[in-house]
């Protein structure tokens, strides 16, 4: 079977990719294995049942982009432009997935958190810590942008989550009609939410 280690990341790469493109139920432990190329004894070497496979490859594909949304969301980024940018990250990855797959695919965890959070309570708690990780991001963003007098709004915590149901809305809503163009909207109708005026917005 090669490397163990290699075996592992294959299966984490196969079930991330089979669920995201396809669904969480259809996809069976053969499934995940003929994909990876690996036998399904190693599968059970690794793993006791594929929620764990799903919540490990979630932590890893997460800890990944995190690398990337810290930069965004450094203190050291305006928080407006935090905010832009965060949103040209989400529709850059898109387009790569609809380039990829023909399709675009909006937010792993949502889509999955959908599908399983009445089922798999473990894997329901892993997809809500990485989703209370991004709610951090924005919500920071949102009170610095409010310290600096950009904004004025009276709840940070609250216009944090109705700005990350607003952005995620947007990415269900592109997947559900596979139109990567829903998400040029994402920048003016946030800032709208805000109550950025134009004059204040973030030029490229």
């Amino acid at each position: 079977m090669g490397r163990v280690s290699d075996a592992k990341v294959k299966l984490m790469d196969a079930v991330l990719e089979l669920i995201w493109t396809g669904s969480y139920g259809n996809t069976t432990i053969d499934h995940i294995c003929e994909k990876a190329g690996v036998k399904k004894g190693s599968f059970y070497y690794f793993f006791d049942s594929k929620a764990q496979l799903a919540a490990e490859a979630l932590e890893v594909s997460w800890q990944s982009r995190r690398v990337e949304l810290d930069q965004i969301f450094s203190v050291t980024v305006p928080p407006l432009e935090r905010l832009q940018k965060y949103c040209e990250f989400n529709y850059k990855i898109q387009g790569e997935i609809k380039a990829q797959y023909g399709r675009v695919l909006g937010c792993p965890q949502v889509s999955l958190g959908c599908e399983v959070c009445t089922q798999e309570d473990a894997l329901q708690k892993k997809i809500q810590s990485i989703m209370d990780y991004k709610y951090k991001y924005i919500e920071s963003a949102i009170r610095d942008a409010n310290a600096a007098g950009l904004t004025h709004v009276a709840d940070p915590a609250i216009m944090g989550r109705m700005a990350m149901a607003y952005i995620h809305g947007l990415m269900t809503q592109a997947r559900i009609q596979n139109n990567l163009e829903i998400l040029q909207e994402t920048v003016p109708g946030l800032f709208s939410l805000l109550g950025v005026k134009e004059s204040q917005t973030v030029t490229a």
